[in-house]
């Protein structure tokens, strides 16, 4: 699988068109479409593993493991950004995000 196959892949699961994820990643918006036929430059590349949440390596295809570093993660901020809260292929509506940020704070409490 291309780099390019792997990008397209994560971005259907989540939900993100890519140029949406372009965009997110602060890329032009047919960027990663050129890489179908050419190499990513390294700080591109970086930039859409960290929106996708993944690691380059995953990407480049070197790791199979998609997890990225063990990086706290903003839950306010991955769950309001659009497309990044799915489950079942379908973005979350509002409510159950709310609920769910709830649960994990309610979690988080319980345990201090």
């Amino acid at each position: 699988m291309t780099t390019f196959e792997r990008i397209d892949e994560l971005a259907k699961k989540r939900g993100v068109g890519l140029r949406a994820l372009a965009s997110k990643a602060g890329l032009g918006e047919t960027t990663i479409y050129g890489w179908k036929k050419r190499t990513p430059d390294s700080s591109k590349l970086e930039a859409v593993a960290k929106v996708l949440g993944v690691s380059v390596d995953y990407l480049l295809g070197t790791d199979d493991k998609p997890s990225a570093t063990n990086e706290p993660v903003d839950l306010d901020k991955a769950l309001s950004e659009e497309g990044m809260a799915m489950f079942d292929g379908k973005p979350l509506s509002e409510e159950y995000k709310k609920a769910l940020l709830a649960m994990l704070r309610a979690n988080k409490n319980s345990g201090e």
